[in-house]
């Protein structure tokens, strides 16, 4: 495939010290065939840094697109590289929630932390790519490096379930609306937070920090009525504020196979209080779960739990499907009434469309959310 490459100005020469990004250090690449140009590009904000034999850059970046294709734009993911092996040298920019019609533009903001190795001077710092286009139809453009389909395709199917749920009650007058608005607020600030630390291939000796003894502990599991995937037994290994290695087997009781599950985690304290924890997506990147099949989700990660820098000890854990992918691409989502029946709906995070649209309500009032929900 041919690329069509937009740089601000030729490859840049690595800095010699600190201060701003030279021009020409920022590649764009798009596709020929592309649904989105450049308009128009900046990076004065950004600076860089050296850090022994590696170079920090400290990227602020504001770019203008125009969708030039033939469908309405509900989102898209930027994939910001300044090098593809070491620690720290790659970024994600995702947009959910867009409405962009043909021929329109708007703008994409870039905020990254980067790291590169000083001995790498050919080229451009650093390259920004287009990795996917999500579509109103949920079809989908672009090479998908960093499952995009998948992830914007989920947040979509969120927003619409969402976005109906919030004009259904617009239907009922302007006041119900505020009043779902407000809870939603209040659900959002009381909802209990964790502080979650995750290290990828966590170490199978318990911290000398931690004074429990490590042991399995089981799972139990919420059953989500429409879910198409069932979590039928699970554990992992816990001590103290610290878990690792969760497993949990789970069945495919639907009639298409699946190739993506995604189980949430909950953990409950000493005194009875329920955190949501963390996401478990199936290790495989191969998964193929035919229906009627079962297989096993597991992660070699450690989790470490606290709140407001205090451990929180794990006394029980519970776990339940919260996303699942088609082997034809399509996604399943829980319904919020399903969450509201199993009671997750005060502990699990909303969804970045319901914190957009309460975020629209802080800053526009009633009448500018009502605005933006008759928008789609």
């Amino acid at each position: 495939m041919r690329l069509a490459v937009l740089s601000l100005l030729s490859a840049a020469a690595l800095p010699a010290q600190e201060g701003l990004l030279p021009k020409g250090s920022v590649g764009i690449v798009v596709p020929n065939d592309s649904p989105v140009v450049v308009i128009s590009s900046s990076t004065d904000e950004s600076r860089t840094a050296l850090r022994g034999a590696a170079l920090m850059l400290d990227l602020h970046m504001s770019l203008t697109l125009r969708n030039v294709g033939a469908n309405r734009i509900h989102g898209i993911t930027l994939r910001v590289v300044a090098q593809e092996v070491t620690m720290g040298g790659k970024a994600s920019v995702a947009m959910p929630s867009l409405n962009i019609g043909p021929g329109e533009v708007f703008p994409v903001r870039i905020d990254a932390q980067l790291m590169r190795p000083t001995q790498m001077s050919a080229g451009p710092l650093v390259e920004v790519s287009l990795d996917g286009v999500l579509f109103q139809d949920l079809s989908f453009y672009g090479p998908d490096r960093l499952n995009s389909r998948r992830i914007m395709t989920a947040m979509e199917k969120e927003a619409q379930r969402d976005r109906d749920h919030f004009k259904r009650i617009l239907a009922q007058g302007a006041q119900s609306l505020q009043q779902a608005i407000l809870a939603s607020m209040s659900r959002q600030a009381e909802r209990p937070r964790l502080d979650v630390r995750v290290i990828p291939h966590g170490p199978a000796v318990t911290s000398a920090a931690t004074a429990a003894p490590e042991q399995a502990q089981k799972f139990a599991f919420l059953q989500i009525p429409d879910s198409p995937v069932q979590p039928v037994q699970g554990w992992a290994m816990v001590s103290g504020n610290e878990a690792r290695a969760p497993r949990i087997e789970v069945k495919n009781n639907s009639s298409k196979a699946v190739k993506y599950v995604e189980l949430g985690w909950l953990v409950r304290d000493q005194s009875g209080k329920q955190y949501m924890a963390a996401s478990l997506p199936a290790s495989d990147a191969n998964l193929f779960l035919p229906a009627g099949k079962s297989a096993q989700v597991q992660q070699e990660t450690q989790l470490t739990f606290s709140r407001d820098r205090k451990p929180v000890n794990v006394q029980s854990m519970t776990g339940f499907v919260s996303q699942v992918e088609f082997a034809d691409g399509t996604v399943w989502v829980p319904t919020r009434d399903n969450l509201t029946r199993v009671m997750l709906d005060k502990v699990v995070p909303p969804s970045a469309e319901e914190q957009r649209l309460t975020e629209i309500y802080r800053t526009r009032g009633l009448n500018g959310l009502i605005e933006e929900l008759k928008k789609f």
